[in-house]
């Protein structure tokens, strides 16, 4: 009985397992494999990520060790492996590369499986060498039907009833998260039976906990509009979502790597200073904190919905991104390249190379791509905002006066 309310919860059967679907043909396959694969658990908080790979591990042995990356150093790890089979190890994210190293010959021998969990994405959290050793399942944010059943276990616990309304009111504020869920119950079921209604606790709860329902895609449909907003030149609806994503709770640093992000594709060289006012929000929300932060946020977005439009450096990059991934990297020519020793002079390093400084307005007719590539073009200047005046000196020294 005093054990906390979310260890009370966690399922002890796959039948008892709230979500993923999506996993349920795979997790099967799982339980009924003679041997269980090293496997790495992706998916925001709350989605069930641990409750999972303690499920998984305890169904397959006896002798499995939990453990959080944050908590557990190698020497702590090595002296409790021991005799372990399976280790579940939380938040894989926050060890470093030589810490994720350690695991490499252990996984690849198979002494040891690991079911490791991570919120962040792995391809930018986890080294290659460790991926390639373990099964990826990306999981999701609970369904509000699927957080209002926990809600309704986690009452009936406690010996309480909760009407459905209630149950569907704590799902939809939780956004997707089941920790939150349990949180909220347990901050519900403290109060008396009368108020414990959703209209009751609508009044009642925390501001804080009324946050916008990021299960029904909305995290990333108001992150989208809002963005579409700016790039529409919208400052109102622009606003608008911003302040939805204010009030939802969301992460000030989410949004203000949306806005840098915009900044740089959909203004570019139609305003260079937007990309400046950008981050200088972002420094500005990181040095002030919320909620005096969505004041720059504020002026951060009308200063980009009603600067100019102009994509041509981003679509500049596809161009190129294109090019190399159709006809691969092409080699250097040898006249761009930097003769750091005697034996690459001998190469022809450098050889013929004409350094723009010593003629006349600092430039000079000179080949830069790859042989066989001159006279191919991935920038096309759109000419709007700052990007004429920009590019004027480049196209009447260079003849480029058609782009």
């Amino acid at each position: 009985m005093n054990r906390p309310l979310a260890e009370q919860l966690r399922p002890q059967s796959i039948d008892g397992f709230i979500g993923q679907d999506h996993l349920r043909g795979k997790i099967t396959a799982l339980l009924e494999s003679p041997r269980l694969p090293s496997l790495l658990l992706f998916g925001p908080p709350g989605c069930g990520k641990s409750s999972l790979a303690l499920l998984l591990a305890h169904a397959k042995s006896g002798k499995v060790l939990r453990l959080s990356a944050p908590e557990a150093g190698l020497a702590q790890i090595r002296k409790l492996l021991g005799d372990t089979e399976i280790l579940v190890l939380d938040e894989l994210h926050r060890f470093s590369k030589a810490q994720q190293d350690f695991f490499l010959p252990l996984l690849e021998s198979g002494e040891l499986t690991m079911i490791a969990t991570t919120t962040e994405n792995p391809s930018f959290c986890v080294t290659r060498q460790m991926l390639s050793r373990l099964h990826v399942f990306r999981l999701s944010p609970l369904s509000r039907s699927e957080l209002a059943v926990l809600a309704e276990r986690a009452f009936a616990l406690g010996g309480m009833e909760a009407d459905d309304e209630t149950a569907m009111f704590l799902a939809t504020i939780a956004s997707g998260d089941a920790r939150t869920l349990i949180n909220l119950v347990e901050y519900a079921a403290a109060l008396p039976k009368e108020k414990r209604s959703a209209e009751a606790l609508r009044e009642l709860l925390p501001a804080s906990a009324v946050r916008h329902d990021r299960n029904g895609d909305s995290h990333y449909e108001l992150a989208s509009a809002l963005i579409k907003s700016i790039r529409g030149s919208d400052p109102d609806a622009a606003l608008y979502y911003l302040g939805c994503l204010i009030e939802g709770g969301e992460d000030p640093r989410f949004m203000c790597r949306r806005l840098i992000l915009s900044a740089a594709e959909d203004i570019g060289l139609g305003d260079p200073n937007a990309l400046s006012v950008a981050v200088a929000c972002q420094q500005a929300v990181e040095f002030v904190g919320m909620p005096e932060g969505s004041i720059p946020l504020a002026e951060t977005v009308v200063y980009l919905a009603t600067a100019p439009k102009n994509n041509a450096t981003y679509s500049a990059l596809h161009n190129v991104t294109a090019e190399i991934r159709k006809n691969g990297v092409k080699s250097v020519p040898l006249h761009l390249r930097n003769a750091s020793s005697r034996l690459q002079k001998e190469w022809g390093y450098g050889s013929g190379y004409l350094y723009p400084h010593d003629f006349p307005q600092g430039w000079v007719k000179q080949d830069y791509l790859p042989d066989g590539m001159a006279g191919k073009r991935f920038y096309h200047p759109k000419n709007i905002g700052a990007e004429a005046s920009l590019t004027a000196w480049w196209r009447k020294k260079t003849g480029n006066s058609s782009r």
